[in-house]
């Protein structure tokens, strides 16, 4: 038991360095490449940051565990617009004045396109393909018409080109180790407790995965700056079904868990038109209603054990 839990969280603590040494290293050879801040904001930092839970998911899929893979699809985007936002807006109300508008509407479409898959049960490459299509199309209509706050760029300044190289190497070496590492204990705590591989993929790989996007909205939200968790959550939502879900369907065509049809995805489509409500009619999400998404995404996890 030990070694399974060692296992698991060295897989994550592997996952959360190796993310960050990722979007240091991309972010800063960006910069060096002369990409517009735009540009960095939009591709590389969002896609780089969709790396621990792209590894996870793919290591899953390549292990035939489908369920840790889409468990960890669905769970991502139920910590972000529950876990994530309701703990920020604990530590200070979220300012929403018409943020994030347009992206809740790409983010409801792409919930409701992965639910549909999911009671399809297609698996194919050419869906995986068809969700990386859809991710360059919002892509590119993003860097048209960006979002209203991503001028407020807090990053460090870029490193220089060699030791960003290395960085990105390394720490796309170790997210690789920390895929494996999490998803092989993930497999075998899921064997041990009698439970299935989506409920492991739900909860421990799909928070754990989720935690650095949770520490970065906490830090904004001391420093003043909340508001920024709803663009955070909501481009990360996007990338999530669209990259990762993408990705894992191209790599390894498998159906996604039918265990996901009758409860989790009504809920996380349920959170997906509340986010897109919170962005369109409401001034900010106050500490009321974190301790009401908190509950809510509580409550779910103890659905998913019941």
């Amino acid at each position: 038991m030990f070694i399974l839990i060692a296992s698991i969280i060295g897989g994550l603590v592997a996952l959360f360095v190796g993310g960050e040494l990722l979007v240091r290293g991309a972010v800063s050879i960006a910069e060096r490449l002369g990409l517009s801040h735009l540009v960095t904001g939009i591709v590389i930092v969002g896609a780089a940051t969709s790396m621990p839970e792209m590894v996870a998911s793919v290591e899953a899929a390549l292990r035939d565990s489908p369920g840790i893979a889409w468990g960890n699809v669905v769970g991502s985007n139920l910590a972000n617009s529950l876990l994530i936002l309701g703990a920020t807006a604990l530590v200070a109300p979220i300012a929403l004045h018409g943020v994030g508008k347009r992206d809740a509407v790409v983010a409801l479409a792409a919930t409701a396109l992965l639910y549909a898959l999911t009671i399809w049960q297609g698996a194919s490459p050419w869906i995986g393909a068809a969700l990386l299509a859809l991710l360059v199309v919002y892509v590119v209509w993003r860097v048209k018409h960006p979002p209203e706050n991503l001028d407020d760029d807090d990053s460090p300044p870029p490193l220089g080109l060699l030791l960003a190289i290395a960085l990105f190497a390394g720490g796309v070496g170790i997210l690789i180790v920390g895929g494996q590492l999490l998803v092989a204990g993930s497999i075998e705590l899921a064997q041990l407790a009698g439970v299935s591989d989506a409920v492991i993929g739900l909860t421990i790989v799909a928070v754990g995965t989720s935690l650095p996007e949770l520490a970065a909205s906490l830090a904004a939200a001391l420093k003043g700056r909340a508001e920024m968790a709803v663009g955070n959550v909501v481009g990360s939502n996007i990338y999530n079904i669209l990259l990762i879900g993408g990705a894992t369907m191209s790599i390894a065509p498998l159906p996604i868990s039918a265990e996901l049809i009758d409860i989790e995805m009504p809920v996380l489509l349920a959170s997906a038109v509340f986010l897109l409500l919170l962005c369109r009619y409401f001034r900010n999400i106050s500490r009321w209603m974190g301790v009401a998404l908190l509950g809510a995404f509580a409550a779910n996890t103890a659905l998913v054990f019941a």
